[in-house]
């Protein structure tokens, strides 16, 4: 069984409808794939309408949050809800209230880069990606523009985290964000729990104190993650009973990870599964 449960639509920051996400799922021979885009649900309906033969699909979100860094300060962590309800009042909120943030933040950065005479246009961009605009939006701006050659560059530069036109925002506190998905009858996995090259980690004591309030498993195989940060933190699951999960993170063209380079094992999707009451998995 292939089983990618981490990838990203044009509903957030990722170049390949819902509908063509499902059937690049197809062919690169994945037999279950999850929707995760990031704190919406807009690319669920789209996409189990495209829904090929053979392939199964986990709806789910990527939820902005914040949660307890290593060195002691607050740091933005990611968290991936699986099968919940999205009609449950509270975390519905919850996730407008992270969509709003999100586009406030967005037409603050881009405007104080058109400000210092880059030549992107706020309004556009907003229009153009949607309410689930996030900063890809901005780099694919600035690459057309001819400000950066890459999008890593565009990351690395002018919306690194701290530089000129960072703009803060206030995202879900992570234990709040796992009652909200379990109270909607989700289940909720770390993402990219240890990857380095995103900025400061997370606690792992922290984790344990998730794992004891309902945190259902941890994304331990990932492309940001080195080897040892896999071992780290399939030994950490192992110790909490947490489910572990590998996953893509394919986001189409705005990265270069394919389908199915990271997967899950069946075994553990299975337990994924059965911890879930919100939303059934879908097949045809």
């Amino acid at each position: 069984m292939r089983i990618d449960l981490h990838t990203h639509s044009s509903a957030s920051d990722g170049t390949d409808s819902p509908a063509e996400l499902m059937r690049a799922a197809a062919v690169a021979r994945l037999d279950v794939v999850a929707i995760t885009d990031h704190d919406t649900t807009a690319g669920w309906g789209e996409a189990a309408d495209a829904l090929p033969a053979g392939v199964s699909l986990v709806r789910g979100i990527e939820m902005s949050c914040e949660g307890f860094g290593e060195r002691g300060w607050p740091v933005p962590v990611h968290l991936l809800a699986y099968l919940f309800d999205p009609a449950h009042v509270p975390f519905a909120r919850e996730r407008e209230r992270l969509r709003a943030e999100r586009v406030e933040r967005i037409r603050e950065m881009a405007t104080l880069m058109a400000r210092d005479g880059l030549p992107i246009d706020p309004d556009q961009i907003l229009e153009e990606a949607g309410p689930s605009v996030g900063r890809p939006h901005v780099a694919a701006a600035l690459l057309r523009a001819g400000v950066v050659s890459t999008i890593g560059e565009a990351f690395s530069n002018l919306l690194a985290g701290g530089g000129r036109y960072d703009v803060p925002k206030y995202d879900t506190p992570l234990g709040r964000a796992v009652e909200l998905v379990a109270d909607a009858g989700g289940v909720t996995v770390l993402a990219h729990g240890r990857a380095r090259s995103r900025g400061g980690l997370l606690s792992l004591d922290h984790v344990r104190e998730l794992a004891e309030t309902g945190l259902g498993g941890l994304e331990v195989d990932h492309p940001d993650h080195a080897p040892a940060d896999r071992a780290t933190l399939r030994r950490l699951a192992e110790e909490l009973g947490l489910v572990v999960t590998g996953s893509s993170d394919y986001h189409g063209d705005n990265k270069t990870i394919e389908l199915g380079d990271e997967l899950t094992e069946l075994v553990e999707f299975d337990k994924l599964v059965s911890r879930a009451t919100g939303v059934e998995v879908l097949s045809r």
